[in-house]
């Protein structure tokens, strides 16, 4: 049984929108490379996502049953829930007010550990890899467009439509 572990900070001061942003460059990566993200993201928040991180890491480790082996640790599942909001106001011209609302965010992460790959042998095809690791298709990130197709590919695309509606 594979050890799994998590971490939340509560009360965040940015939007959970922000941070959301930040989490789905590390979700489903190993723990080392996780953090080799967040250090080098140019977004304020992933200081505090990495603590967060670094926190759910040491939780695993004191588990009961952990390998010993932190390079098999992968973030499973990390978001960010919307906290209370903090409604401030702020002088507008005319004798008027405008509301600021100053957003707070819950940031959860959990870590897993990936299982043996002796104990994950894929029963048809006899060959040993982790779960996911090959099998996924790389993510793209959020907002990014698809790679355009080569040349080959469009020929074959058309032939195919072609095919069909012959």
């Amino acid at each position: 049984m594979p050890v799994q572990a998590h971490a939340t900070a509560k009360y965040i001061r940015t939007s959970a929108q922000k941070a959301g942003l930040v989490m789905d460059l590390i979700r489903g990566r190993d723990v080392n490379a996780a953090l080799a993200t967040l250090r080098f993201a140019r977004k304020s928040v992933a200081k505090d996502i990495e603590k967060v991180l670094r926190s759910a890491i040491a939780n695993a480790t004191l588990k009961e049953g952990f390998g010993g082996d932190v390079e098999r640790l992968y973030v499973d599942a990390c978001y960010a829930d919307q906290g209370p909001s903090q409604k401030r106001i702020r002088p507008a011209p005319m004798g008027r007010a405008f509301r600021v609302v100053k957003r707070t965010a819950h940031l959860t992460v959990k870590v897993a550990e990936r299982p043996n790959l002796a104990m994950a042998e894929a029963p048809e095809t006899g060959s040993a890899t982790p779960t996911g690791a090959a099998t996924a298709a790389p993510r793209r990130a959020r907002g990014a467009k698809p790679k355009a197709k080569s040349a080959g590919a469009r020929k074959k695309a058309a032939a195919k439509k072609k095919a069909a509606t012959a």
